[in-house]
């Protein structure tokens, strides 16, 4: 059986009329999401003064209207408004007024969530930090990928001396090309299997991830669900709404996958996970990704900072919230052993089990 598909050289000479699911998600998302936080931003910088009382009091009500997470995550927003208030003076510089928002936010535990100054960004990081690393990129490009690795567009990739397949991307920020995809699809035809790497990938496009898992379907496929706020309270939320990914008209790899996960796998690359979990020959292997599983939106507080927030939840085809990441379906951490004799644990893991699928 041919598991290459060849490119449809009619479908791309025709226009394309056909919205991919992702044009249609984010269309209704943001529109929706918008429209509501548009007229609450307005609300928002009028109502409150440019004090540090008012932009306690902003930034408290942005995230009371607009976060997606609060009934998911069991959080009394009303408990940490009242714990925090009794902290904001009249006298606090723009520091201590930063310090105590960022506190106040990381009560959330989300990586989506973000205040930006000129000075400093507050964030949540410890959705990675308190987990092994699982990847050094060194190691890798050393020991496997070799000086005469080759680089198409966003993608390093290499065919290992076993005849297995390796890509790693980095970024889903990183453009992905279509060109790109079929030469290293192509040069892969013949491998026994391809490992895709996309451990610290922090996220990006959701437009890549699209492009991407399309490449692996044999079908049109139901990989998640998303909603959208209608309104202001905590659980105002649409129906779930259905997306589906169509494969693509281009090369396309049937063969058998596995991808490599860590903690560091955020947002849009756990999204990738979690899409690619309904693949045709995919397997997950490594660690549960960092999560990120809200679409994130941005407002202005009455000094002209601003904060990022999950506006949007996503599920997986199951209907499972994907906000605290993706579990492989192999666990396998880095072993100190196999770093010293300069091997990847995860790598080797998924090379074995693509040697004994073939």
């Amino acid at each position: 059986m041919n598991k290459i598909i060849p490119i449809n050289t009619k479908a791309k000479k025709r226009k394309n009329t056909r919205l991919h699911w992702l044009s249609p998600y984010l269309r209704a998302v943001a529109a929706t999401c918008f429209s509501l936080l548009f007229s609450s931003c307005l609300e928002n910088i009028e109502e409150y003064p440019n004090n540090p009382r008012g932009n306690f009091e902003a930034l408290w009500k942005i995230m009371d209207e607009r976060y997606c997470f609060f009934e998911y995550k069991e959080v009394d927003w009303d408990k940490i408004h009242a714990e925090y208030a009794l902290q904001v003076k009249d006298t606090m510089n723009q520091d201590t007024l930063f310090a105590l928002l960022n506190r106040m936010l990381q009560e959330l535990k989300d990586g989506h969530v973000n205040l930006y100054t000129p000075f400093d960004v507050g964030r949540y990081w410890k959705w990675f930090e308190d987990f092994p690393d699982n990847f050094d990129a060194d190691l890798v490009e050393n020991n496997y990928l070799r000086p005469d690795y080759a680089i198409a567009g966003s993608f390093r990739y290499k065919i290992l001396d076993d005849n297995t397949g390796y890509i790693y991307y980095g970024s889903f920020m990183n453009t992905v090309g279509d060109a790109n995809l079929d030469y290293i699809i192509h040069k892969m035809k013949d491998c026994n299997g391809v490992i895709f790497d996309v451990r610290n990938n922090g996220g990006g496009a959701l437009t890549n991830v699209d492009k991407l898992v399309s490449r692996f379907l044999d079908k049109r496929t139901l990989v998640g669900y998303y909603q959208y706020k209608t309104g202001k309270k905590h659980n105002d939320f649409s129906e779930l709404k259905e997306k589906y990914i169509e494969p693509s008209p281009r090369l396309r790899y049937l063969k058998p996958v596995v991808v490599l996960t860590n903690r560091r796998c955020f947002s849009a690359a756990n999204e990738f996970v979690s899409a690619m979990r309904y693949c045709p020959n995919v397997r997950i292997l490594g660690d549960r990704t960092g999560g990120g599983g809200g679409l994130p939106l941005s407002s202005e507080l009455p000094n002209g900072w601003s904060v990022r927030f999950s506006a949007c939840p996503n599920f997986d085809a199951d209907k499972r919230q994907i906000e605290f990441g993706i579990d492989p379906d192999i666990f396998i951490n880095q072993e100190v052993l196999d770093a010293v004799d300069g091997k990847d644990s995860l790598i080797e893991a998924a090379r074995e089990l693509l040697r004994d699928n073939d």
